[in-house]
């Protein structure tokens, strides 16, 4: 009989085996060669052709405390390891179970399987089928990720979104945790062994049934039962039981919320009643406070028009301020409204939401549940007082705050509901002023003479340079045409350049007149003599010119010189004498001439003289009446 040892030798190296030896010790005596073949063949198809890298199912022969022995048909069995059947506690010889061929003969020879990487590869096989063919998988929620959950799928780690366990949000992941759950298989990228699947796919399939009976029974005033699935800043949305439906923050309450959470949470069941419905688009308003009486309808009688009210202010808007008299009932109060000013102000100036405001009731219709209020109209309306007209009067000198600047003027108000309009042209004698932004800003006060009154009409027309003397009487003296001045180029452009002159008075002078003597041109901010060209009082106008100082001077000595060449040399022939009394009269009337001409230009003087100390005593004036102002700001701040 043949040892172990001998058996295994056969089983290990049939191709290999010697007859010759064997028959020696006494085996497969009497055996012909012909014989000894077909039993070679018949031991041969005894064997099973196995693949590297497939699955195959195997049968338990053996078990010992580190491996499981298993019989694939192969020519020599395979060992997998104990720890590989942990799920398999009652795995007894005879049982069969599918193992990963690795490798066929290993460098001792033995066959080396594996059943870790046959379910992960039966489990993918199972994946993809699910994936063509729409099957459902069960598999163990292992863990929770960013953004979902981590799967088990046979072995086969799977992505669960957090958007795809529920048809409503999931705000508490853990719960899912070490719970079986079915799913859908909706992507696979085999480059990175990544599978996506589903579990709200199913539970839609189970919702359509439900939601199509609620679609086709549903009607406009139908009360329903649901649950906020969803808080949003415009609104919440309720689960109906299949179908979604939008509950507006504007009709969750009479009164007036900024945020759903103020009244509802998530999760809650409430009633709620069908507003509107779109078949098409499959969209549902709802509405909550419909199920209550309308707050308008429990409005006292006592409230109507000429009736104080209090509420608190619940919005403020550009526009106005909404005043809330009781939950559901608010009033407009318009900016208009809030003070008897016609410069309309930003309606923050006066009131500020959560204030407690005691107003007017101004129009009001139940019908429509509409209210407007006012607040002015608790106190008098400055227009209306008896003194308004001495208080007021043409002459009389106020300061009053800017409150509005305007291409043409600025609103001073000078008391709360009392303004008036400064035109820009009354703000400076000598500063030509384009925007009232260059003399004052608004917050300034500024001091003003009343210049006209119109109480009907409620205007008033104010000056600030009438508050001194007009020195356009004086400068009328002193820039006579023809003098000439220092001044200072202030800005170019193409039509001209604004000069400065003395006394801080302005002029202007044309392109032509501000070329120099060498042909160049006057610079901005160059000191200069300039002629007087032009004087207008009225329009408060003066025209100058620097070529004017030095083309005259050369007309002159050109009409000298001229003058000189007409005059007879010695020996030239004189021209004849003029009657005696001609020249007589020619005498007495150049006289005359010369005459008036000096006294002219004597009255001149003395009249430029005049304006000059008039002038400076003006400065002086002025100068004082500041330090006096400073003086006096330094003793009250004192």
């Amino acid at each position: 009989m043949a040892t172990s040892e001998q058996i295994i030798y056969m089983s290990n190296s049939p191709d290999n085996f010697d007859w010759d030896k064997f028959e020696s010790q006494g085996f497969g005596a009497g055996y012909s060669k012909s014989e000894k073949a077909e039993m070679e063949q018949m031991y041969d198809d005894t064997l099973t052709t196995v693949q590297e890298q497939e699955v195959v199912t195997g049968t338990v022969v053996g078990i010992t405390d580190r491996d499981v022995i298993l019989n694939i048909g192969f020519k020599s069995d395979g060992l997998v390891p104990v720890s590989e059947f942990r799920d398999l506690p009652d795995l007894k010889p005879g049982d069969q179970v599918e193992v990963f061929i690795e490798d066929q003969e290993d460098p001792n020879g033995q066959l080396i399987l594996s059943r870790k990487k046959a379910k992960i590869v039966s489990a993918w096989a199972k994946i993809y089928d699910a994936l063509e063919n729409d099957n459902v998988l069960e598999g163990v929620v292992k863990r929770r990720t960013k953004g979902g959950l981590i799967m088990d799928l046979y072995g086969v780690e799977a992505f669960l979104p957090g958007s795809q366990i529920d048809v409503k949000p999931i705000r508490d992941f853990d719960v899912f945790v070490g719970k079986k759950m079915e799913v859908k298989v909706v992507k696979i990228n085999a480059a990175f062994d990544n599978v996506v699947v589903s579990h709200k796919v199913l539970i839609e399939k189970d919702l359509e049934q439900q939601r199509a009976a609620i679609l086709n029974n549903l009607e406009k005033g139908q009360v329903l039962e649901g649950v906020i699935k969803n808080m949003t800043n415009f609104g919440v949305f309720i689960d109906l039981g299949g179908v979604d439906g939008l509950l507006h923050i504007t009709d969750i309450s009479w009164g007036r919320i900024n945020h759903p959470e103020e009244v509802l949470n998530l999760d809650q069941k409430l009633n709620v009643v069908v507003l509107d419905f779109d078949e098409d688009k499959k969209r549902i308003s709802l509405g909550m406070k419909q199920l209550t009486p309308h707050p308008w309808d429990a409005l006292p009688a006592e409230v109507e028009v000429g009736s104080r009210v209090q509420g608190k202010i619940v919005n403020v808007a550009d526009y106005g301020a909404f005043l809330e008299l009781m939950p559901g009932v608010e009033g407009l109060i318009h900016v208009s409204e809030m003070s008897w000013s016609q410069h309309l102000r930003n309606p923050q100036d006066f009131i500020k939401q959560g204030d407690e405001v005691e107003a007017v009731v101004l129009t009001l219709d139940r019908e429509e549940r509409k209210m407007s209020l006012g607040i002015k109209q608790l106190t008098e309306d400055p227009w209306t007082k008896e003194d308004v007209l001495t208080k007021y009067a043409v002459g009389t000198k106020h300061t009053g705050v800017v409150r509005n600047l305007t291409n043409f003027g600025l609103f001073l108000e000078l008391e709360e509901g009392v303004d008036g309009l400064v035109h820009v042209s009354d703000l400076s004698w000598t500063k030509k002023i384009k925007h009232p932004s260059e003399f004052v800003k608004v917050g300034d006060n500024l001091d003003v003479i009343v210049l006209e009154l119109d109480v009907p009409n409620r205007r008033l027309a104010l000056g600030h340079k009438q508050l001194e003397e007009n020195p356009w009487d004086t400068f009328e003296t002193v820039f006579n045409i023809g003098s000439v001045h220092k001044a200072t180029v202030l800005e170019k452009s193409d039509r001209g350049a604004v000069l400065e002159l003395p006394y801080g008075i302005e002029g202007f002078a044309f392109p032509k007149g501000l070329t120099k003597e060498d042909g160049s041109q006057v610079e901005v901010g160059e000191s200069i003599d300039f002629k007087v060209a032009e004087f207008s009082k009225e329009d408060r106008k003066i025209i100058l010119s620097h070529t004017a100082t030095h083309t005259e001077s050369a007309d002159a000595a050109r009409v000298a010189k001229a003058t000189k060449k007409a005059t007879p040399a010695a020996g030239e022939t004189k021209a004849p004498k003029a009657p005696k009394v001609q020249k007589e009269a020619d005498r007495s009337t150049l006289g005359d001439l010369d005459a008036l001409s000096a006294l002219k230009e004597q009255m001149m003087e003395n009249e430029k003289e005049a304006g000059v100390k008039k002038l400076e005593a003006a400065a002086a004036k002025k100068a004082k009446d500041s330090n006096d102002d400073d003086a006096s700001e330094e003793e009250n701040n004192a």
